[in-house]
């Protein structure tokens, strides 16, 4: 996907009849006695259903958190929504996944799953505060000896991928290793959640190979991710230059590469969320912001 490449969603259709319907229905309610503005927000949608693929199996999303956004009268997004259905770009081979479309004001903050618990759950609740959906990547062996962390950072309406079993430099590897890590990480995902998710980042290297796509399409993996937004963060900058290389590189469409695992990334993460809302940019998993 390239920086001039973009997913257009259609308009929504009957806005004009909806906005009348609501004046309508205020005026009833005036003229009944009642009191409140029935016109700041249309109701929300329900998620939408996962669908039936012969790729890797959805990681399924909480249905107290899998409410889809919906515009409002004036058209702002209100809520970050959970995992959609599988989007048509991870179903087909292609070069890695840089970012999403720039003509929607949605990023992806993507982390790479390892390390304390503690410092995972801490996210959750930022996360949960912002009403923020992310995406992690998760490294088979962290996800193996914590089995209950995978389902519950699905329950939060976020979305699970793999970042290989044991995050080895990828590049490095002859293809059947390439291949084991790969497959010993969809396993450690199934096992987990009982899916193997849609998306694959590999260790060691922000772009993958001739020899890792191969790998990961054996495993199901149409497409590798990576990103155009990387902040540094597990070299451990400190949470001020997190905060500020994130918000000075991140634009609309923008995947950015995050860790757990970071003290200064947590530090860091209410900012960058602060940061974002002041841009006016949703964080969302990333299969919404790459939706059909």
């Amino acid at each position: 996907m390239t920086d001039d490449e973009s997913i257009e969603l259609p308009p929504v259709a009957g806005s004009v009849d909806r906005r009348t319907a609501l004046a309508s229905l205020a005026a009833v309610l005036a003229a009944a006695g009642c009191s409140g503005d029935v016109t700041q927000g249309a109701p929300r949608s329900a998620a939408p259903g996962r669908p039936t693929t012969t790729g890797p199996t959805p990681a399924a999303s909480s249905p107290a958190n899998s409410a889809a956004a919906t515009p409002s009268a004036q058209g702002a997004t209100t809520q970050a929504p959970g995992p959609s259905p599988e989007p048509a770009i991870a179903r087909s081979a292609g070069p890695d996944i840089v970012n999403g479309p720039r003509t929607r004001n949605e990023v992806a903050l993507t982390f790479h799953g390892a390390g304390d618990r503690s410092l995972t759950e801490q996210i959750l609740r930022d996360c949960a505060d912002h009403d923020a959906r992310i995406t992690v990547f998760a490294v088979g062996q962290w996800l193996a000896g914590a089995p209950s962390l995978g389902p519950q950072i699905l329950a939060a309406g976020h979305e699970l991928g793999n970042h290989t079993w044991s995050h080895q430099q990828m590049p490095a590897l002859s293809a059947p290793a390439a291949q084991d890590e790969i497959r010993r990480g969809a396993d450690a995902l199934r096992s987990a959640t009982g899916s193997t998710g849609w998306w694959f980042r590999p260790s060691g290297t922000p772009h993958s190979t001739a020899t890792i796509r191969a790998a990961a399409s054996r495993s199901g993996y149409q497409r590798c991710v990576s990103y155009d937004v990387d902040p540094q963060d597990y070299r451990d900058p400190g949470a001020p230059k997190v905060v500020s290389r994130t918000l000075e590189q991140v634009r609309p469409g923008s995947i950015v590469s995050l860790h757990l695992g970071h003290a200064g990334t947590v530090q860091a993460l209410p900012q960058i969320l602060a940061g974002l809302a002041a841009k006016g940019l949703l964080p969302v998993t990333l299969s919404w912001l790459l939706r059909d």
